[in-house]
């Protein structure tokens, strides 16, 4: 018997729910109401289809996996108000599952840079500081003295790394870019990215 993925969501409920949600939120602020609170099982959801995402290949081994996560959750949650439940898709269901996917996976992008952008800060530093500074004289300890210096010659090979890395995602975040402006999406969701980009 197949197991369920524990990140499994049913794209008809799911759907369902977010056009339920909006219906309701959006009657709330036409009557000039608080809005409605997000209900647990969207929430779930929310957290299901970012955790289902960061196991990709494209994500799973960053170390701040669940950082990501959480950025995309917090994002879901914004943007839900945004959902148009009008919208035609090509089967003629709500398909809010790949909505709000898009939305975590551009989350996710956006965590990698921040990300990047603070470890070319630490990078720059490393590799700006002379580190045989802090070397002890080999004539002193060299035992000690070899111990520091493998440490240091791994550590810039690390950076030569991690550099090469980087290179690889632009270059894939290019790619997928480039990809994107040929596709055409069920809902446009790009006043919702450049806002994003814009409060950072």
């Amino acid at each position: 018997m197949k197991t369920e993925n524990a990140h499994y969501v049913n794209n008809a409920d799911f759907s369902k729910a977010v056009v339920d949600y909006v219906r309701t939120a959006n009657e709330a602020k036409k009557n000039g109401e608080k809005r409605p609170i997000v209900t647990d099982y969207i929430a779930q959801c929310f957290l299901k289809i970012s955790e289902g995402l960061s196991h990709k290949a494209n994500f799973a081994r960053y170390t701040y996996r669940e950082e990501m996560v959480m950025d995309a959750v917090e994002n879901c949650l914004k943007a839900i108000e945004n959902y148009d439940v009008d919208v035609a898709t090509r089967t003629g269901n709500p398909n809010a599952f790949a909505y709000f996917t898009q939305i975590a996976w551009y989350a996710f992008l956006r965590r990698i840079a921040k990300e990047k952008k603070q470890q070319e800060i630490k990078l720059k530093y490393l590799t700006e500081s002379n580190l045989t500074d802090f070397m002890i004289d080999s004539e002193e300890d060299p035992e000690v003295s070899q111990i520091i210096q493998s440490f240091i010659d791994n550590l810039k090979k690390r950076i030569d790394e991690i550099k090469e890395n980087d290179k690889k995602f632009d270059e894939y975040k290019k790619e997928y870019n480039n990809r994107r402006k040929q596709r055409s999406y069920d809902s446009d969701l790009m006043d919702f990215f450049l806002n994003e980009e814009e409060d950072e």
